[in-house]
């Protein structure tokens, strides 16, 4: 677990802390991404929820120097969503993956999975 991870739970208090680390100002961050000091405050904060547009996330991602298609970029987008409640589109459009989440769901609440679906599970995330 990075830095970020173990000070931070949920996208905003994340986003505060990954600005911070990378030593980017508040209003440094809202220059570099077009944005509002004050929503970008209330976002940190945990007032207003992190934006699901993905372009948005992507110029927000961009001002952090946040580079695409690694670890802390896909972090970002999963912390975005996670906070909002919602599985990212990239991991809904992989049907193999959507067959798999109800034996992922069951595990995460201690309920025991049938051996097939668990093996199922487990081969699907080690090709991830």
């Amino acid at each position: 677990m990075t830095g970020v991870e173990s000070k931070a739970v949920t996208f905003g208090p994340y986003f505060k802390v990954l600005r911070m680390e990378k030593r980017i100002t508040l209003r440094e961050f809202c220059r570099r991404a077009g944005a509002d000091p004050g929503n970008i405050s209330k976002l940190e904060r945990g007032v207003w929820p992190p934006p699901q547009d993905k372009d948005i996330l992507e110029r927000y991602a961009r001002a952090l120097d946040l580079k695409p298609a690694t670890d802390e970029w896909y972090r970002f987008f999963d912390y975005a969503a996670a906070d909002c409640g919602i599985i990212p589109q990239d991991i809904m459009s992989d049907e193999e993956v959507v067959k798999v989440l109800p034996v992922l769901f069951r595990t995460l609440r201690r309920e025991k999975p049938t051996e097939e679906g668990l093996n199922r599970l487990v081969t699907k995330l080690k090709k991830s």
